[in-house]
């Protein structure tokens, strides 16, 4: 269908060949020689965009310009002006007109205004498609040739900034193609984590994981009123969508991706970010602060135990200062008392409210309805951030100049395929994980680790093995099999092996 245009100038014979022109590309082109005309035709029939005359008798462009945002606030409007002074232009700008043109007018800067408005997303789906079915045939050799832990970093990225990409247009046929490929590639690096991770955490060629990002990207960067911030359950893409409302108040310094112990679990990945250790060393050396699966109570109480004790054992002098928000009330408190950051070297908050979102979108049918897939997902974060506690928090740190690092323990995946696995009572409840005894499971779907030790884990009993799921499964018991199964098929899960739980972001940045 043709695009509508209403144009509206005093003099509009004298545009009569632009008209025609822009006819010849197939637009419709209607004309009112006044303000109160134009408000008349709008009255009467829709239009795609509006140009609009500054200089007319009777009412003229701008108090048009503000009656049509008053009727109309969506439809775009671009002013046609001889003028250049820059306090119409800020007027005019003010009004919300969405472009505008400096007169004499020429037909090839009408037209081009034309397709940067009116087919801007049609131009950017044919780029962003073009661009991707150019990029698909390297992305599958690379799924099928790529052997190194930095290549699989480099991997995941470009696939998830083809995501986000993908969130610009409405082409659900390339987005399903995109699915498709993170799905090939999450099984490719099931197997090349299944044949390398218990050498990475023996010390054999090791990507830099949990344990070691303190150690290696936050205690060396340490000056005054360093702030560290770990929000729980942050995928990299969740990242990438904050990101850019950070820009104003911070620079970027370091952006990269580490990995995540398995299980890619809070209790397990972030004791071993503040202890600076293994599983198995943490529970060797600490037995009074570490929980095993098993225990009661929570298995996350003591990090700022294991933080201060990394910092005694690497012999650094640092006065440290942690928090961890749960909630809006707590995070507002913390902001009104924001001065007492400034007595300490490194300040740690650990913001919940992500892995909160993620395990309401199981529990209630709101959260599921309001993000149903990862890019709704997406959009649920980005909102939560702008109005949460934390980004007051960011802003007043980039305020009084202080460093940041922004970090998680693991991410999360949207499960969609369940695989059997039969255990006793006491086995772990985690849908991604499984320890206990006596576990019997669908090899085919899982990395199954007989004995916890060689991979740096503590034991929960006697032939007590882990089995970690691998691309989006999760683990049901037979019974009631398909209630299970419906009521967790398309929930946030983490504690397994994909791209999304194990490929996490550690990002240092600079006040402006």
């Amino acid at each position: 269908m043709a695009k509508r245009i209403l144009w509206v100038d005093d003099e509009i014979a004298l545009l009569k060949p632009h008209i025609i022109f822009l006819e010849s590309k197939d637009y419709e082109v209607v004309t009112a020689q006044s303000g109160l005309e134009a408000l008349d035709e709008l009255n009467n029939q829709d239009f795609d965009i509006v140009f609009l005359d500054e200089q007319m008798p009777g009412i003229d462009g701008l108090e048009t310009l503000n009656r049509i945002k008053v009727r109309y606030p969506h439809l775009p409007v671009v002013m046609i002006t001889k003028s250049e002074e820059e306090n119409i232009m800020e007027e005019a700008i003010g009004q919300q007109i969405t472009d505008y043109i400096i007169k004499p007018v020429n037909p090839k800067q009408v037209l081009l205004t034309l397709k940067k408005i009116l087919n801007k997303k049609e131009l950017v789906s044919e780029k962003t498609n073009l661009s991707y079915q150019q990029d698909f045939q390297r992305i599958s050799m690379d799924i099928n040739m790529i052997n190194t832990f930095e290549e699989w970093a480099q991997l995941y990225e470009k696939l998830v900034k083809w995501e986000l990409k993908m969130d610009t247009i409405q082409d659900s046929q390339m987005s399903d193609i995109l699915k498709g490929q993170f799905q090939e590639a999450n099984r490719s690096f099931f197997r090349f984590v299944k044949d390398n991770y218990k050498d990475w955490v023996n010390g054999n060629d090791t990507p830099v994981m949990s344990h070691q990002i303190l150690k290696k990207y936050v205690f060396p960067a340490v000056k005054n009123n360093t702030l560290l911030v770990v929000i729980d359950n942050l995928r990299y893409d969740q990242w990438l969508t904050i990101a850019p409302m950070i820009k104003d108040y911070y620079k970027p310094v370091k952006e990269e991706l580490y990995y995540a112990i398995l299980p890619t679990a809070t209790q397990y990945a972030r004791n071993s970010i503040f202890g600076g250790l293994l599983p198995l060393d943490l529970k060797k050396h600490y037995p009074q602060w570490w929980r095993d699966d098993t225990d009661e109570g929570g298995k996350n109480l003591y990090e700022k135990d294991f933080l201060e004790a990394h910092i005694k054992r690497l012999g650094l002098n640092l006065k440290t200062n942690y928090i961890k928000i749960l909630n809006y009330n707590f995070g507002q408190k913390i902001i009104n008392q924001f001065s007492r950051f400034k007595n300490y070297d490194l300040n740690v908050v650990v913001y919940n409210f992500v892995d909160m979102l993620s395990h309401a979108k199981t529990d209630l049918d709101l959260i599921k309805e309001l993000a149903p897939d990862d890019k709704a997902y997406r959009s649920l974060t980005k909102s939560w951030f702008d109005n949460s506690p934390l980004f007051e928090l960011i802003k007043l740190a980039a305020a009084n100049k202080m460093k940041l690092f922004i970090t998680t323990d693991h991410g999360t995946i949207n499960v969609k395929r369940p695989t059997k696995v039969i255990g006793q009572k006491e086995a772990s409840l985690n849908l991604r994980y499984k320890t206990g005894k006596s576990l019997s499971y669908e090899k085919k779907n899982v990395y199954a680790v007989e004995k916890p030790e060689d991979i740096k884990l503590a034991s929960v009993g006697i032939n007590s093995p882990f089995i970690f799921a691998k691309e989006d499964y999760f683990f049901v018991y037979p019974n009631n099999y398909n209630q299970y199964v419906e009521y967790f098929t398309d929930t946030l899960q983490h504690g397994g092996i994909s791209m999304q739980e194990m490929l996490v972001p550690i990002i240092e940045l600079a006040p402006r």
